[in-house]
């Protein structure tokens, strides 16, 4: 834990003139894209939340399992840490993509394959955290929410192959196979790393704040007993 927080510190020192960088890469260095003009570089953004809501979603499928395999509060609490920050990029992702639909389909919104799974995603997530907290106290909490959380984190790959698997609207996925202008995938390689490196950060932040908590429930606890003896 004690590794991990100074890890999550220098993440910390390092996000925020990452942030001005990525700024500076996504609006002046990466070229204007020829079709969809200024509006394209919303991507340098909505891509890197989407990715990292993945990466977040598949730190709550360990931590779900391991739950259930070991029984132990601590994969719980990484569970809801990550449910928390990967819920937190995929409303971002929501938010982002339609300002880009927008410009490029003259819509808002339509209901093709990727854009309905990736609601369906944020959907189950915040279901998730729903459930937390209508059955906040309840003892069965960490095993109906481990099997939710490897639920939604079951859909992710759909989300991804959504766009192979069916006719759809959205682009296929490129970047992970070099398919981007050199100065775009370089900008593009910034924003990715600054916030994947705020990701990490925030997820382990908000797990230590789970586990400051429950050593403070723990302790409350163990007082009360003392004080009815």
């Amino acid at each position: 834990m004690n590794k991990l927080l100074t890890l999550a510190r220098v993440a910390d020192i390092l996000v925020l003139p990452g942030v001005i960088f990525a700024l500076y890469m996504a609006f002046v260095y990466a070229p204007r894209e020829a079709t969809m003009g200024d509006v394209q570089r919303i991507f340098y953004f909505h891509v890197p939340f989407a990715l990292g809501s993945f990466l977040a979603f598949g730190v709550v499928l360990i931590g779900s399992v391991g739950y259930l395999v070991r029984r132990d509060g601590s994969w719980d609490r990484v569970s809801h840490a990550a449910v928390e920050v990967g819920f937190l990029y995929c409303t971002l992702v929501l938010l982002t993509g339609p300002v880009w639909a927008k410009a490029a389909w003259g819509v808002w919104w339509t209901w093709d394959a990727r854009l309905t799974s990736t609601l369906m995603l944020w959907l189950i997530f915040a279901s998730y955290l729903f459930l937390r907290t209508y059955l906040a106290g309840d003892p069965r909490l960490p095993r109906f929410a481990a099997v939710l959380g490897i639920l939604g984190a079951l859909n992710v790959p759909i989300v991804y192959y959504s766009a192979h698997w069916f006719n759809v609207h959205h682009p296929k996925p490129t970047v992970l196979r070099g398919g981007l202008d050199p100065q775009m995938e370089v900008a593009f390689q910034v924003s990715m790393l600054v916030l994947t490196l705020l990701l990490f950060s925030l997820i382990v932040k908000r797990w230590s704040l789970a586990c400051a908590e429950a050593d403070l429930d723990s302790a409350e606890a163990e007082l009360q007993t003392r004080g009815t003896l």
